[in-house]
């Protein structure tokens, strides 16, 4: 009996080991794919508010921006208020048993709504100061000295705001209707337009209607010189206004 010998075994033919197993690949998941993707997404153009604040952070946005302005050659300037303030220059005491006065609030017109200085240019327009004004606006400052000039006048026994609960004999009511300086003319300007109403017996007749104006003269075109001459034309006009009540009442 013949044995057979098994064939030996050629080094090439090793078993050699399964590959692993894997999921098909997604193309979308793939590195080179994740790269030409964020590659491939537009940029946002760089806003404005960006470039600020880069050149802000550069130390820089100063420098360019003051220099493209001209904000670095102009100085600095304070603004300045001036008391709105007339007082009577010589009081006079109230007489005993007199009439009573309702100074009603006092209105303006819209161009003296603001409370820098105006100021009349040669050309006819009008420029409102934004550095000198005054204190309070022009409306509150003019009726707050009309009523202490009444007051201290010695022709009314009281003038009382509005809310007194005072019984008046008459109502003043008025609107301030110019208050500037006009340096081409060399004058300040103060008008007062006012209507007396005499409420007496319950009535409201009209015992008083006028206008009252002013323009005592300018000296220079300073602030000062300009706060001081609109004061002037307000005591005038005050002055008037005074006298013409009491021959009203």
């Amino acid at each position: 009996m013949i044995r057979l010998r098994p064939a030996a075994r050629s080094p090439t033919a090793t078993k050699q080991p399964k590959p692993a197993r894997t999921l098909p690949e997604d193309p979308a998941l793939a590195p080179s794919a994740l790269i030409r993707t964020r590659s491939a997404a537009p940029r946002p153009a760089p806003t404005r508010r960006g470039v600020l604040s880069a050149a802000l952070a550069a130390g820089g946005l100063g420098t360019l921006a003051l220099a493209g302005c001209g904000l670095a050659e102009r100085p600095y300037a304070e603004k300045r208020a001036w008391p709105l303030s007339v007082t009577r220059p010589d009081p006079v005491p109230a007489p005993p048993g007199g009439k009573v006065l309702l100074l009603r609030s006092l209105r303006a017109a819209a161009w003296l709504s603001s409370r820098g200085l105006q100021v009349l240019q040669p050309d006819g327009s009008v420029r409102t100061d934004f550095y000198e004004e005054w204190s309070v606006p022009p409306a509150q400052g003019v009726e707050d000295s009309l009523r202490l000039w009444l007051a201290a006048s010695g022709v009314f026994a009281a003038v009382v705001s509005p809310g007194s609960r005072s019984t008046a004999d008459y109502v003043l009511e008025a609107e301030l209707t110019a208050l500037l300086a006009d340096p081409p003319a060399a004058q300040a300007r103060a008008a007062i337009a006012a209507v007396l109403i005499d409420q007496r017996r319950g009535g409201s007749r009209i015992a008083l209607q006028r206008s009252f104006a002013a323009s005592p003269k300018l000296v220079g075109a300073a602030p000062a010189a300009m706060v001081q001459a609109q004061r002037e034309a307000l005591a005038e006009t005050f002055g008037q206004i005074e006298r013409a009540l009491a021959v009203a009442v």
